[in-house]
């Protein structure tokens, strides 16, 4: 019973009209990621009364938002206004200040994720390799009877 319930949804949801008007997003994007969150002080608030926080920036070659490919460009350290969803690029000196006075590395926080650097490879390697797999026939052994 279970069965042709799963061949019959199978068959509604792989058909082509189904998906033909979705579109997966693939291409170049900036993605900037929340990395500290500054002291919602006076002297980490921007000139439109928002608190700033830090975050990276990289550029990256993705695959629906969620399988980062490779990293065009290295990240760097930004500020970043929340609540605008906006981010200021200010001189190197300047974010050196704000990590001396917070006492922070720039090391540690101006890294990418294992995810981001790694794994998108490591899942599309593994998609294509199930694709071709799927692919190859298998070659089944035939199992003789013996007379007793």
């Amino acid at each position: 019973m279970i069965r042709p319930i799963f061949i019959a949804l199978l068959i509604t949801f792989s058909s082509t009209s189904v998906f033909a008007g979705i579109k997966i997003p693939f291409g170049e994007r900036e993605v900037l990621n929340k990395v500290y969150d500054l002291p919602n002080t006076d002297e980490f608030k921007s000139d439109d009364g928002n608190f700033i926080d830090l975050a990276t920036l990289h550029k990256e070659y993705n695959i629906a938002y969620f399988l980062p490919l490779y990293v065009m460009e290295e990240p760097k350290l930004v500020i970043f206004d929340q609540q605008r969803d906006a981010f200021y690029d200010i001189p190197q000196d300047k974010i050196d200040a704000i990590l001396a006075s917070q006492k922070l590395k720039k090391e540690e926080l101006n890294k990418l994720p294992f995810y981001t650097r790694y794994g998108g490879k490591i899942v599309a390697v593994l998609i294509i390799a199930a694709l071709i797999w799927g692919v190859i026939p298998s070659k089944k052994e035939e199992v003789e009877a013996k007379d007793i």
